[in-house]
């Protein structure tokens, strides 16, 4: 069974089981990189948040004989765990005021996306954009978001210039960098229940011994944007002590290396292209080439 056959029958399913009007229909999403997502997307007549769930995982079990029954039964229980109770009050999505505190950046590859970044406020960094999205919510299980269009900024009547800098002090309050070793990334990766790991941006520099590190947010989503925050360059330059490697791991993460410590870039380059052929969802991957930054000149380059 092809995955848009399977997206039916799972649709069928669960119209079967829902109740109160609530109903699954299949919803196509373009996402970063302009790639295609389908999944169902069920609504609730008395809510206007409504949940899409993408079923690739469900599908991969499904493919590897799990039940259809089994399939189903834990598609509604995410459902339930995700489902709002209550509705959005839209009209606090057009009240600038109501959403300035929550306007946030991230970072897309901008070849990738030019028809998205048509439409959207931008700014462009090499070959990279920041664009701009209100953080609505914070859950376990994700976030809530909206991204800003140019049509927000008419109805917010302001000037696009005016989102960076706010961005910027939102970020640092609500998504504040973090820099992590690679070995407590993977630990966390595999038991995410346990201890969080040490942000070394708040240990003494006694601690940067290490040849990788990782550079995230504290949710662990688009935390590539932080590289952008005010002054993050220039201190992770101090506390490594040297001119450094940047390398794209996706949009929610970047991977530093020490100069001293890293292979000829030529190479580097080669690591990131194979990891995102192979490891990297298509929707997640920022670059195929990896960055640098020079610490006497303050400027951040491609390689």
């Amino acid at each position: 069974m092809e995955y848009q056959k399977f997206l039916c029958v799972v649709e069928k399913e669960m119209n079967q089981k829902l109740k109160g009007g609530v109903t699954a229909s299949i919803h196509k999403t373009v996402k970063n990189n302009g790639k295609v997502r389908r999944g169902i997307v069920i609504e609730n007549p008395r809510v206007n948040i409504s949940p899409t769930i993408y079923l690739e995982e469900f599908y991969e079990r499904f493919c590897n004989k799990e039940s259809l029954e089994s399939i189903v039964k834990d598609v509604m229980s995410f459902y339930e765990s995700v489902k709002y109770e209550e509705s959005w009050d839209t009209a606090n999505v057009e009240n600038y005021d109501a959403v300035q505190d929550k306007i946030v950046f991230k970072i897309i590859h901008t070849k990738r996306n030019e028809e998205l970044l048509a439409t959207v406020p931008h700014i462009n960094l090499l070959d990279l954009s920041i664009v701009f999205y209100v953080l609505l919510e914070v859950k376990k299980d994700g976030t809530a978001t909206m991204l800003i269009r140019n049509e927000h900024l008419k109805i917010w009547r302001i000037e696009e210039n005016e989102l960076f800098p706010l961005a910027c002090e939102n970020g640092q309050q609500l998504l504040p960098a973090q820099i992590l070793t690679m070995q407590e990334t993977i630990e966390e990766l595999a038991n995410p229940e346990q201890k969080r790991p040490r942000n070394l941006l708040e240990e003494p520099k006694e601690v940067f011994r290490d040849a990788i590190y990782v550079l995230t947010n504290s949710i662990r989503s688009f935390g590539a944007g932080c590289i952008m925050y005010p002054g993050l360059l220039e201190k992770v330059g101090l506390l490594l002590g040297e001119n450094y490697y940047i390398l794209p791991s996706s949009v929610h993460e970047w991977i530093l290396v020490p100069e001293s410590k890293g292979l000829d870039p030529e190479k580097m380059n080669m690591m990131v292209q194979e990891v995102n052929k192979t490891q990297v969802e298509e929707e997640e991957q920022l670059s195929d080439h990896i960055y640098f930054y020079e610490r006497k000149k303050k400027q951040l380059m491609i390689r």
